[in-house]
């Protein structure tokens, strides 16, 4: 092997192993709950200083934990049906759960201080949670903003995934809306029933990883 054929064999491995590394970072994670497992509880601080848990709700049937954020416009779009969804099932037993996994580096809008900002401006109705380490967002399999969890709630505080995906159907225009993924999820699991539709892709923004 010639030296300009050396060098080259060495430039083509090296562009291969930067490519290879900007795509392990683009894609994590790549693990995460599947329907029909428990999901582990967590513990993250709150837009009001609190921690909160899914343990802290005793009166709990399920949740609907959604991974969001303030800056995707996918995100601002599903706000205030997110809101929308905590007023009809918290009452029900099914309250809202947000939480923002961003790497805050990348997305300054999406620091503490401008979540409650956010919060407030919008009037959320549920927590809105600080995920910095990015571990929750990762155990759960979440990749991208909005992307939403169906849990019911068993004995001891265990928490069964019955649904994962999108909201529903209609990612920009709320008035163009015909299936109800989440609430069709929710319905059926108070109903003592199974999702007749337990995963739809989320459709959003890609969460910002930690490099």
């Amino acid at each position: 092997m010639s030296k300009t054929m050396k060098r080259t064999f060495i430039l083509l491995v090296g562009v291969m192993a930067v490519v290879a590394v900007l795509f392990m970072n683009a894609s994590e994670p790549v693990a995460g709950y599947d329907v029909g497992d428990y999901a582990k509880d967590f513990k993250l601080p709150n837009i009001d200083g609190k921690m909160v848990s899914m343990s802290d709700y005793s009166d709990a049937k399920g949740f609907v934990v959604i991974f969001t954020c303030n800056t995707c416009p996918y995100a601002k779009a599903y706000e205030s049906r997110i809101v929308d969804l905590d007023k009809k099932y918290a009452a029900q037993g099914f309250p809202v759960i947000a939480i923002n996994p961003n790497d805050v580096s990348q997305q300054p809008g999406d620091t503490m201080d401008e979540m409650k900002k956010r919060a407030k401006n919008k009037g959320y109705t549920f927590p809105y949670l600080r995920d910095d380490s990015q571990e929750v967002a990762k155990a759960f399999g979440a990749t991208k903003t909005p992307h939403v969890y169906v849990l019911s709630k068993e004995a001891n505080d265990k928490y069964k995934v019955e649904f994962i995906g999108a909201i529903d159907n209609s990612p920009n225009d709320p008035s163009d809306v015909s299936e109800t993924y989440v609430e069709d999820a929710i319905d059926a699991v108070m109903a003592g029933k199974s999702p007749e539709i337990t995963e739809k892709r989320a459709i959003g923004c890609t969460i910002k990883w930690k490099s």
